[in-house]
């Protein structure tokens, strides 16, 4: 029993140091080193950066993002239900609009507490 436990602890052991050689000491032997001012220079897509990278974003843009991703996520859901819509029957329409009505209550609590408007 005891060197089943053996067999998972060498086997986590290697797996680290397998990680570790190939991240830390190798990458290091294969990466060319020669850092110069304009390699670490700032890129953005091309053109020269403007102002300082510490730039104080307001909440509201990362709120409205995340609203996004989810919405577009639950969103996704709608199309293997539309799929196979026909073979499902009655009962998977209505957990389907149930589930589209907890969106729609999502969507107009968030546009409630303003979180939709950008300004």
């Amino acid at each position: 029993m005891a060197a089943d436990y053996a067999y998972v602890a060498l086997f986590l052991i290697v797996g680290a140091l397998f990680v570790v050689f190939n991240i830390d000491i190798l990458s290091r032997l294969i990466r060319p080193a020669k850092p110069s001012p304009k390699k670490l220079d700032t890129y953005e897509c091309g053109e020269d950066p403007i102002g300082s990278p510490w730039l104080r974003i307001h909440i509201r843009y990362y709120l409205f993002a995340l609203i996004y991703i989810l919405f577009a996520v639950e969103t996704v859901f709608l199309f293997p239900w539309a799929i196979v819509y026909t073979s499902l029957g009655f009962f998977a329409f209505i957990e389907m609009m149930v589930f589209i009505v907890i969106l729609l209550v999502g969507l107009a609590y968030a546009w409630a507490k303003g979180a939709l408007e950008w300004v």
